[in-house]
């Protein structure tokens, strides 16, 4: 609902985005009617994975609704300074080890119990015992204490991570292993959120129903089909919503929420359509949404299967050369996206054009020969998982047709129903050969789409992809003075992956949305979510 949004898998295929822009200049003054204060913003949404818990939320469908439920200690602005929500401030040491946050006063969950300290040390703990299952558990992995908390093997040998120390009702401590120069940024994504006690005492009924303490409270989730919350008038933030709630509707198909944004029968959605994009312009008018955000598409190798575990590294960037990313933005995509240079996205810090050097440029014959090269591809065909929900399905076979005329490859699409369905499958390491991927940022520095991805064991690296090179230099950059001098030895580090290959870059992220004849104007952040809180919709 802020400036812009915590990390997650997207959903979507698809330079700090400003502000979103409609089309043919906009028309604030659209609409004569009045503003409804009490009125229900409608977002066409997907089923979210699991729960509804923060430290269990790593997709696009779940993460927007938790974001509207939850306040965190810090955000950061347009510019990519961090600002103060939940805290009063994250103070380090000079070493960045020790790190001193001070919560605003006054604060509480939706259930009117106070947000403390203790609030979010208990959540921190609760969340990295492997007992419970939480999926954003390595987001923890920096704090002292980590490792007896959630060991590589076997059960939690202590309950709490001895680098969190609660000081008082409204301050607590967090040690670090190494100093991270740039650890408050980290604390924007949702594993660092607060939660009231009763969450930790029946967690499973908590996430059916959650209470946050951010702008919107929970009011019902009809599986499948809603989750509805609504304002909250308890809440302390700055960002106060605009309107009465946000109906989020679950939609299996991306051509029915288009539909029914023409229709005004929902209010806008992530993205649209493949098949509308030479349309949805002349279909909207100055409703029509374009603006750049920080993600980034790939297609990563299940690096478990033995297809890919012996697999000579001058084949996967062949299968990269394979790919003509400027044809099939073009023509799949209209235009509408940029070509990737490599591993992280525009509009971060640390961004660095060409890091993929001449492994993401189209080269049919280089392609080919890298492939013969390596010894070629097990079996020689591949095939790329997708959700078939979204609208991948032209690009998947854009891409493997790009692959197969350059190389005699085969390569075919292996679409699964749902992004529910093509998350699960990866987090059980099901993947058969390769499958694609989306990314979008957690904070805006590069060490988020590199170590939090590819670094061994953490929980975004859901193709297995291991680089003992790469952790190093990772390590190193964490260890840094400064987060300049951090994201310089960042940038060494993603240079390495030409050497190792974890994904092939394919192309950098646009938002394409509209907004319905209900509201008066949408705009979308820096994550490519709408600002939902912002939103003023017109009296009926």
């Amino acid at each position: 609902m802020r400036g812009a949004k915590s990390a997650k898998w997207v959903a979507i295929a698809g330079v700090v985005a400003l502000t979103a822009t409609a089309c043919g200049g906009g028309d604030d003054d659209k609409g004569s009617g009045k503003v409804d204060p009490k009125g229900i913003v409608s977002y066409a949404n997907g089923e979210p994975q699991n729960l509804l818990q923060p430290s269990n939320t790593m997709e696009a469908y779940g993460s927007v609704v938790i974001d509207a439920l939850f306040t965190g200690l810090v955000h950061y602005d347009k510019q990519g300074n961090i600002t103060y929500e939940n805290a009063e401030s994250v103070t380090p040491d000079k070493a960045n080890k020790v790190w001193t946050v001070k919560l605003k006063k006054g604060w509480k969950f939706h259930d009117n119990t106070p947000v403390t300290a203790k609030s979010y040390v208990d959540a921190w703990n609760w969340a990295a015992d492997p007992a419970n299952g939480q999926q954003n558990s390595a987001w923890y992995r920096d704090i002292v204490g980590y490792d007896d908390v959630h060991p590589a093997k076997g059960k939690a040998k202590k309950k709490a991570m001895s680098g969190l120390k609660v000081v008082d009702e409204n301050t607590f401590t967090i040690t670090l292993k190494n100093g991270i120069p740039y650890y408050q940024y980290k604390l924007v994504y949702k594993p660092f959120f607060p939660l009231p006690a009763a969450a930790l005492k029946d967690p499973k009924k908590y996430g059916e129903a959650p209470v946050g303490n951010g702008p919107y409270k929970f009011s019902k989730w009809d599986r499948k089909k809603l989750i509805s919350v609504r304002t909250w008038p308890g809440y302390k933030g700055e960002d106060k919503p605009k309107n009465g709630g946000i109906d989020f509707k679950a939609y299996t198909k991306d051509t029915a929420a288009y539909a029914d944004l023409k229709s005004d029968n929902v209010d806008t959605m992530p993205i649209v359509p493949n098949s509308e994009l030479a349309n949805f312009k002349n279909d909207f008018g100055d409703r029509a949404i374009v603006s750049d955000y920080s993600a980034l598409n790939t297609v990563n190798f299940a690096f478990y299967q033995p297809q890919w575990k012996k697999t000579d590294i001058k084949v996967l960037q062949g299968l990269s050369m394979a790919i003509d990313r400027d044809t099939i933005a073009k023509t799949v995509f209209y235009g509408t996206r940029e070509s990737a240079t490599g591993w992280v996205a525009k509009g971060v810090k640390g961004y660095q054009d060409d890091a993929c050097g001449k492994f993401c440029k189209f080269d049919p014959k280089a392609a080919k020969d890298s492939i013969k090269a390596g010894g070629g591809v097990p079996g020689n065909k591949i095939q790329i998982q997708y959700n078939a929900d979204q609208p991948h399905k032209d690009w998947v076979v854009a891409v493997c047709n790009s692959i197969t005329k350059a190389t005699g490859v085969k390569c075919t699409g292996d679409a699964v129903t749902d992004f529910a369905a093509d998350t699960e499958i990866r987090d059980q390491k099901k993947v058969k050969s390769m499958y694609r991927s989306g990314w979008v940022l957690d904070y805006p520095f590069n060490g988020n789409f590199l170590a939090d991805l590819y670094g061994t064991g953490v929980d975004g690296n859901k193709g297995g992809f291991s680089d003992k090179k790469f952790d190093k230099l990772t390590a190193e950059a964490d260890k840094a003075k400064t987060i300049d001098d951090s994201a310089e030895l960042y940038q060494k580090a993603e240079k390495e992956l030409v050497n190792s290959f974890p994904g092939i870059p394919l192309w950098y992220n646009k938002t394409l949305s509209a907004y319905s004849n209900n509201v008066k104007k949408i705009e979308f952040d820096q994550a490519g979510d709408p600002i939902l809180s912002d939103v003023e919709v017109f009296e009926k």
